[in-house]
């Protein structure tokens, strides 16, 4: 990336893995930037994203690659079972590995952020403000040259330019994920009868591992245990994201995963649920019809990551296309002239490289968590013993 001083001055709403990514590029490309984050401190908790080899070459032009392969692990032998331990398929990866060249590559939470942040620190130049909640977006817009939403799936830059149609979108589903300190033997995915659980390696000795129920009194959902379950609260996760459980929703996990294969049970009673975060699984509905606004009459607006395209977890791709966006808005920055109208132009080629990909993504994503999540166990698992090995 060609990098070319006082190009223009940019705000990055959001200190997640897109906007961190995306003040990185713009950077590079000579840009001011300043990066705004509501919350007081960055979120650190557990869990692995998986990265693509698309993302990790996405990384590497951003000048982090090296940094997340310090501390990622490879993901090479998983497969789908039943709860009582039968193999159905193998995950893909073998065959994600031949194609690319490399592996896919699993890094926990924390250390992707911390690389992404030691990037930005090199520049000596770039603030990431806490505690910055932004309110007035047409205000932030008279002192920039481009405003980038990051700010997740309840994106107020979203909001404020392109209205409230798009918005989160419940699927009854509650997930949780957490950090075992022991080395799982098996690892991929376990699909039960509306729910499943997965195990995958994280980093030496730590097994990262993560569950879905249906929410209970969702309509045509079932309890931990199979009933039908009373209604009752799903918790403060569904407006204000993770947070650690009860102790008595961590016994209702617990009782829904009990008998399921070893090292399923092991790996819930060996771990302290206050390290556990819970939270109501939600996506981004309906599609956006831009990921960018520049109508000239105030300065443009980029959406990327969560907010442009909040999607359930079941591919493993959000963390993967929220980089993907910040490589591409980027990129497609840097090679513009000087200008708002070549500014314009730019956003509008990484509006055509990004947006059509990345619902395609969500949607796949979507259709996948209801296929696992079924209850008709018998048809969907007959299906996966279909799939290539």
């Amino acid at each position: 990336m060609t990098r070319r001083e006082g190009t223009g001055t940019a705000t990055v709403v959001g200190a997640g893995i897109a906007g961190l990514a995306t003040a990185i590029g713009l950077r590079r490309a000579g840009w001011t930037v300043t990066v705004l984050e509501r919350r007081a401190e960055l979120e650190r908790y557990g869990a692995a994203f998986g990265i693509h080899p698309t993302a990790q070459s996405a990384l590497d032009r951003l000048g982090v690659g090296d940094a997340l392969r310090a501390h990622a692990v490879p993901y090479r032998d998983a497969h789908i079972r039943t709860p009582d331990g039968r193999t159905l398929a193998r995950l893909p990866l073998e065959r994600i590995e031949k194609k690319a060249g490399r592996p896919e590559l699993l890094i926990s939470r924390p250390y992707l952020l911390d690389a992404l942040l030691a990037a930005l620190d090199a520049f000596g130049d770039v603030p990431v403000k806490l505690g910055e909640t932004v309110t007035d977006v047409a205000a932030l817009a008279a002192t920039q040259d481009l405003v980038v939403g990051a700010d997740g799936i309840r994106s107020a830059v979203r909001t404020a330019r392109f209205g409230a149609r798009s918005g989160p979108r419940p699927v009854s589903t509650v997930a949780w994920i957490g950090i075992a300190d022991f080395e799982s033997p098996v690892h991929g995915e376990t699909w039960g009868c509306g729910r499943f659980f997965g195990l995958t390696p994280v980093e030496p000795g730590r097994t990262n591992w993560y569950a879905t129920v249906p929410v209970r009194g969702a309509e045509g959902s079932t309890g931990p245990t199979g009933r039908m379950g009373p209604a009752g609260p799903t918790g403060p996760t569904a407006l204000t994201g993770p947070t650690a459980p009860s102790a008595a929703a961590a016994e209702e996990l617990r009782a829904a995963f009990a008998g399921w294969h070893d090292p399923i049970p092991r790996i819930l009673d060996a771990t302290d649920p206050a390290t556990w975060i819970r939270y109501e699984m939600r996506h981004l509905h309906p599609a956006l019809p831009s990921f960018v606004s520049a109508d000239g009459r105030m300065a443009p607006v980029a959406l990327v990551g969560d907010a442009a395209h909040a999607m359930t977890p079941n591919l493993g791709q959000g963390a993967c296309t929220a980089i993907l966006d910040a490589d591409a808005l980027t990129r497609a920055v840097a090679a513009a002239p000087p200008g708002p109208a070549a500014l314009a132009v730019a956003l509008r080629a990484y509006d055509r490289e990004r947006r059509r990909s990345a619902q395609r993504t969500a949607f796949a994503s979507r259709t996948l968590h209801r296929f696992m999540s079924t209850e008709r166990t018998r048809l969907r698992d007959a299906a996966v013993r279909l799939l290539p090995g």
